[in-house]
């Protein structure tokens, strides 16, 4: 097997980058989405973001009904130029394809870290809006102060329909009930 990197998926002309580019980017950990043709690379991430979603991820896969799924890390293709990775997602079978989902998630959750945070914020979120994401989650992992924002798609756009902090339960309706305590989600130990 040859090492890849990401020089070989590059577009050989001065054509933007197609999801069909995506599945040539290596596998070094970092997360390679895409946005309208343009390319974002993360760093991979922290042990405190990948224990907090791994908190959160064991909370809704215990409420998560039977007709939905719970997925850790799944691209989802907006378009030809625009796939990103949601954290976790929850989606119908119908939308699974075999490397990605192909229909908006009921549910897209980021956990945000410091490189991340604006594009979460902004970015994530107008493309998840466009793509009609039904419920769009930010957990922000700070051990003294975790937070949970909550947004919700009414008559196309996102509002904001919850903003929990430490012991405060947000009760979610959609995509199913369960409960969400930010600071269950933090690990009890908080690496560096």
């Amino acid at each position: 097997m040859v090492a890849m990197t990401i020089a070989d998926a590059w577009p050989t002309t001065s054509r933007e980058f197609t999801v069909d580019d995506l599945d040539r980017t290596p596998e070094d950990g970092r997360r390679y989405e895409l946005v309208d043709g343009v390319l974002i690379v993360s760093p991979a991430p922290s042990l405190l973001h990948q224990a907090v979603l791994m908190e959160l991820g064991v909370l809704l896969h215990n409420a998560c009904p039977g007709d939905l799924y719970l997925v850790p890390g799944p691209g989802v293709r907006m378009s030809t130029s625009s796939e990103l990775i949601p954290d976790l997602a929850v989606a119908r079978l119908r939308d699974f394809a075999e490397r990605r989902l192909t229909g908006p998630p009921l549910l897209a959750v980021e956990v945000r870290s410091p490189s991340t945070a604006l594009f979460d914020l902004n970015t994530k979120k107008a493309v998840y809006e466009r793509f009609g994401i039904e419920s769009y989650w930010i957990v922000v992992p700070d051990a003294d102060q975790p937070e949970l924002m909550v947004f919700e798609l009414r008559a196309g756009r996102y509002e904001q329909i919850a903003y929990v902090t430490g012991d405060e339960p947000f009760h979610a309706e959609r995509p199913f009930p369960v409960e969400v305590v930010p600071s269950r989600l933090v690990p009890r130990f908080v690496p560096d």
